[in-house]
């Protein structure tokens, strides 16, 4: 699949991941050839786009927030965190509420094609993962830390880890009952540079849509050294 250039003058390829994206999106992008892959795309499915793009280049990337994730895994993994990327995404997608995307899809095109490239934090975890929307797990009884700062100690309804645009992660926290002064439906959220869950039970957590394979009695996330390059408005 060759690149084309958008009007900005950067070459640019485009990928559609899975049935629901090619049918929300394949048209619209048929001037850049997409290349149709899996709806979690994987090594194989990455890589080759990956060889010959240099950095400056675009790749658009049609799927919800799990593609998009699997996508930046491979930059992170092959060095390549500056080749641009621009998510077409799906509806309702937390990436796009986190980073201030469009989800109309004539908006969400045009920021795609055209929007300039910002950096912004990498958010990573201690499971090879990355955080471009959210991780996120149900009910459970721990602790959690953001950087040095206890959010919890005991239950908690939920967590939600998330990339916090100025910078870092951000963490939400709701408590089902009073619970060092975490009433009943609260939410508390703080950000910094790390945060850490450690519970028993272990908890299921959920990465950008994808349920773990296995419960997990603890789990970190972090911010990377390097950002990476996202089109938004």
């Amino acid at each position: 699949m060759s690149a084309v250039s958008s009007s900005r003058g950067v070459p640019t390829r485009a990928v559609t991941c899975g049935d629901a994206a090619r049918t929300r999106w394949a048209s619209l992008i048929d001037d850049l050839g997409p290349l149709a892959l899996p709806a979690l795309p994987a090594r194989g499915d990455v890589d080759p786009l990956l060889d010959g793009l240099p950095d400056g280049a675009r790749l658009v990337v049609a799927g919800d927030d799990a593609a998009l994730a699997a996508v930046l895994v491979r930059l992170l993994r092959r060095e390549r965190l500056g080749v641009e990327l621009a998510l077409l995404p799906a509806p309702g997608s937390p990436a796009a509420a986190v980073w201030g995307l469009p989800t109309e899809p004539g908006i969400a095109l045009s920021v795609a094609r055209e929007a300039a490239a910002r950096p912004g934090p990498l958010v990573r975890d201690d499971h090879g993962g990355l955080v471009v929307g959210r991780h996120e797990a149900g009910a459970l009884h721990g602790e959690i830390y953001c950087d040095e700062q206890r959010l919890i100690r005991g239950d908690a309804a939920g967590v939600v880890v998330a990339p916090h645009p100025a910078g870092g992660v951000a963490v939400a926290v709701t408590g089902p009952r009073r619970l060092a002064g975490l009433r009943p439906g609260r939410v508390v959220t703080r950000s910094g540079r790390a945060a850490q869950l450690g519970c028993r039970p272990p908890v299921t957590i959920t990465r950008d849509g994808v349920p773990g394979d296995r419960p997990v009695p603890r789990r970190s996330w972090y911010r990377h050294t390097e950002d990476w390059l996202l089109a938004r408005p």
